[in-house]
């Protein structure tokens, strides 16, 4: 039996109507392996592959074939926007078929939400946290609504892996998953993946070997790249040169212009407009992120998929995850993404029509942004990748899922309690003693309370206000902010600092307006046209910094090879960078500590966890350490042998718990419910998720360290 002829007959009379001339290298592995067998399946393949469809087909003809009641499919997105975007997709191939559809998550109406409850469609669409809200606020629907279910498709599964939401997800499945009658199966879609057996163990953590990895590398897209470095320490405003160069590599080309931050995006955007606009021509760039009301967001996605004229996208990495905004012809990164990661699936948005090449210009503003920009292509053309791992220790989010079983049952007994948190595969790492901790500490604090007669733990006071907060069903934390409207219209939100007052003149959604009122009871933010503003800051973080980019760096640095995809600046400021590294003939198996009168810069190129942790072993030791940054180098004065210092870190004997001691007093550690934990377990965590002591140990005591004078 062919391919085509495992799909039902509706699915084949579909096909030819889309006038399909063949399946794409992955269709032709994900049909037969979902029809043909039971096994969870991850398919992992090249952004524009054909991935959703090769999921979909098989599975809505098996549900064809064999119609029951209830919900079938549970198609999991990681952002609200991806499932609006790919609504209409799915709904093309769904409708043909008569299998019904509904999408679910904060902005979809509550008469749609009653209807699928009283009669669920067989595919539901939604957000992991949506699914912490039906646990919530529908208990007795939950068991009528995940009965059936026989699969459950997770897109974009690597941005779930070895983060808290993942965790969240993880455990959110596992409960449907006691609620399930059929034994669900997980079928992952991934664009970027590496280290498949972190990622079995997620899907099935107690059965990895049921889980099927099917990767289609594919025939490899010419790639055409440049790097160019417009170098200003004056300002840190980008340079007037920099930009007049983006406008004139997208004046005839349809692009996304990805920034590191919200507030870069908005400089651009502006920027970028009114060159365009010396030039006679309307609006052409528009700004893209989280902040950007998404009725404004879904407004750029549609214009740009439907844009016969030259149209840019300014974006953070909201873009970064497969939104279609149709073909693109040139992909532009203005200074170095965090990871290797994220510029192929950045690098994968160009290029998606049959025979086109795959378009890059990146830009670095400074020598360390030219360092990693290298440093990651070069990477990206060893074809490796960053390996997927375990999220650390998730006694925080434990917390919340634990309200939220005790609320799901209006109060469960405690050993049942204790046995589905201990059975939960999210929480695998947590020691048995421990969770009993944590369930006693929760019930001290009035978080849980216990009636001892019955044995019966239900929500206590102080978890009630938690559980009935706006934003319980996220595990991430959500700074305050203002929904900053311009008459009626919503355009989006601003943080809510000291900083932002009336009369000030803000960029968002690529416009300037000024702040007329501001209103902090209701947190609203009322605005008009402006003329002069400036973007808007942001909280964030940097992300992690790898050691493998750190390598990579350091063999920049110690080599003299040309790079033919830079320009002269980026060349110069390279072989500038360069200087002191082959005038003291340094390898890669060197580190440079530089030293001015007692005053030294150590140069580790390490990851975040081995950085942080010399830092915090420094200051154990006694080192006046005045600061260290995102690439790992240290700042401290000491006025003894450097080498003696080295070798008290090589040879230091304490604990991460004893180390630990001075960090908490000066970094408090924060997460959504650290607030909550006893203070064994904060420490446990503080431990284990920022410190690395014996890979530091190790680093310290392989590295030949040069003093630099």
């Amino acid at each position: 039996m062919s391919i085509f002829e495992l799909l039902s007959k509706n699915m084949q009379k579909k096909i030819w109507e889309m006038k399909w001339k063949r399946f794409t290298p992955i269709q032709e592995k994900a049909i037969p392996a979902i029809l043909t067998t039971k096994k969870n399946i991850i398919l992992s393949s090249a952004t524009a592959s054909g991935k959703t469809e090769a999921a979909l087909l098989p599975i809505l003809s098996d549900i064809e074939r064999n119609k029951t009641e209830g919900l079938r499919v549970i198609y999991i997105s990681p952002l609200k926007a991806l499932i609006n975007n790919q609504f209409e997709r799915v709904t093309g191939l769904s409708d043909s078929l008569g299998i019904g559809i509904t999408k679910w998550h904060g902005d979809v109406s509550a008469t749609i939400k009653k209807k699928f409850r009283s009669n669920p469609t067989e595919i539901l669409q939604i957000t992991p946290e949506s699914i912490e809200s039906l646990f919530i606020n529908y208990p007795n629907d939950v068991g009528k609504i995940f009965k059936h279910v026989e699969y459950v498709v997770i897109d974009e599964i690597h941005s779930f892996i070895g983060s808290d939401r993942g965790v969240h997800l993880q455990s959110l499945l596992s409960r449907v998953k006691e609620l399930n009658e059929t034994n669900y199966r997980v079928i992952g879609l991934s664009a970027t993946i590496d280290d498949y057996e972190v990622v079995k163990k997620w899907v099935d953590y107690y059965d990895p070997d049921n889980v099927t990895i099917i990767e289609e590398k594919g025939s490899d897209k010419k790639l055409l790249y440049s790097l160019m470095a417009f170098k200003d320490e004056e300002t840190k405003m980008l340079r007037v040169d920099l930009l007049e160069d983006i406008r004139e590599l997208t004046r005839d080309s349809k692009a996304i212009i990805f920034c590191n931050s919200r507030s870069k995006v908005e400089e651009v955007t502006v920027f970028l407009n009114r060159l365009a606009k010396r030039e006679g021509v309307g609006e052409t760039y528009y700004a893209h992120h989280s902040s950007i009301d998404k009725k404004e967001r879904e407004y750029v996605e549609k214009m740009m998929q439907e844009a016969k004229v030259p149209k840019s996208i300014v974006s953070t990495s909201t873009l970064e995850l497969g939104i279609d905004i149709g073909s693109v012809d040139l992909i532009i990164q203005l200074d170095s993404t965090f990871s290797v990661s994220s510029l192929k699936q950045r690098l994968g948005r160009s290029g998606r029509q049959s025979g086109s090449e795959q378009t890059l210009q990146l830009y670095a503003t400074d020598k360390d942004n030219l360092l990693q920009s290298l440093a990651i292509m070069e990477l990206v053309l060893d074809k490796w990748i960053e390996p997927a791992t375990d999220f650390i220790l998730p006694y925080d989010i434990a917390i919340q899922q634990i309200i939220s079983i005790c609320a799901q049952g209006n109060g469960i007994n405690g050993n049942e309690l204790y046995r589905r948190i201990v059975a939960n595969p999210a929480f695998h790492t947590l020691e048995e003693e421990k969770v009993v901790l944590l369930v006693k500490h929760l019930i001290k604090i009035d978080i849980l309370e216990l009636f001892d007669k019955t044995s019966e733990v239900v929500v206590g006071i102080e978890g009630e206000k938690l559980l009935r907060g706006k934003d319980f069903y996220a595990i991430f934390m959500s700074p305050e902010e203002y929904q900053v409207f311009h008459g009626s219209k919503a355009i989006g939100q601003i943080h809510k600092t000291p900083f932002v007052g009336e009369n000030d003149q803000i960029i968002l959604a690529g416009q300037i307006w000024k702040i007329i009122s501001l209103d902090d009871k209701l947190n609203k933010c009322y605005v008009v046209s402006g003329k002069q503003g400036r973007a808007t800051s942001y909280l964030g973080d940097g992300g992690r910094f790898h050691e493998k980019i750190g390598e990579k760096i350091i063999e920049l640095l110690c080599n003299d090879v040309e790079f033919e995809y830079i320009d002269e600046e980026a060349s110069l400021l390279l072989n500038d960078s360069r200087k002191v590294y082959h005038f003291k003939g340094l390898t890669r198996k060197n580190r440079a500590i530089f030293n001015d009168r007692n005053e030294y810069i150590m140069e580790t190129f390490a990851s975040t966890e081995v950085a942080t942790t010399i830092y915090w072993v420094m200051k154990y030791l006694g080192v006046t350490v005045k600061g260290r940054d995102y690439y790992g180098r240290i700042k401290f004065t000491y006025d003894k042998n450097i080498h003696g210092l080295l070798k008290q870190i090589e040879d230091f004997s304490l604990t991460e718990r004893e180390l630990l001691k001075l960090m908490v007093e000066i970094e408090p550690f924060k997460t959504k419910y650290s607030d909550y934990l006893p203070k064994e377990l904060l420490d446990e965590i503080y431990a284990k998720r920022f410190f690395d002591l014996e890979e530091t140990i190790n680093f310290v005591k392989k590295i030949d360290w040069i003093v630099v004078q």
